[in-house]
């Protein structure tokens, strides 16, 4: 499995249907606006045999991170850091559910962070997740921000040191 950047003229957005009406709009409406402004990057996953057909997708951006909303350690450590990657939006389409699809795409969002790190220098990784979807991010290793439990963290250390036991 391959992703793919989003590309309004050959993937079928209209089809898509994760079940949450918020990602389906933000990939019919926003995500092509986004990606050409630069705010934004969005990846696809396509069927292998219909292209055109989107399994599901992430868009990854860049955020401004609240030190003080970190462990103790993690503070020490990155006072002078001021951003991190950002997973804005991950989504499977209902047709796609429980063949670990999500987990797949996940794990391609870290390793593009990961990448983008080694050139520009982020220490961690953030996630807003919807209610009841944190339990799959820490699964991972994803750890809640001290003053939002939906919004979670994960260091660029970490998936390192995960993607090396691989």
């Amino acid at each position: 499995m391959t992703t793919v950047s989003l590309d309004k003229k050959h993937h079928d957005r209209k089809r898509f249907d994760c079940g949450v009406e918020a990602l389906n709009n933000y990939l019919k409406l926003m995500a092509s606006q986004q990606s050409v402004k630069d705010n934004s990057r969005t990846y696809v996953l396509v069927d292998k045999e219909n292209p055109q057909y989107i399994i599901g997708y992430y868009t990854l951006a860049m955020v401004n991170v609240d030190l003080t909303a970190l462990p103790t350690v993690l503070q020490k450590k990155h006072q002078n850091a001021y951003s991190a990657g950002l997973i804005a939006r991950l989504a499977v389409d209902k047709r796609y559910v429980q063949q670990g699809v999500g987990a797949w795409l996940l794990v391609d969002a870290l390793k593009k962070l990961l990448i983008a790190s080694d050139t520009v220098g982020f220490p961690l990784i953030v996630v807003d997740a919807k209610d009841g979807v944190e339990v799959f991010y820490k699964k991972f290793g994803f750890t809640s921000f001290l003053d939002e439990e939906n919004k979670l963290f994960i260091s660029i250390a970490d998936v390192r040191a995960s993607f090396r036991k691989v």
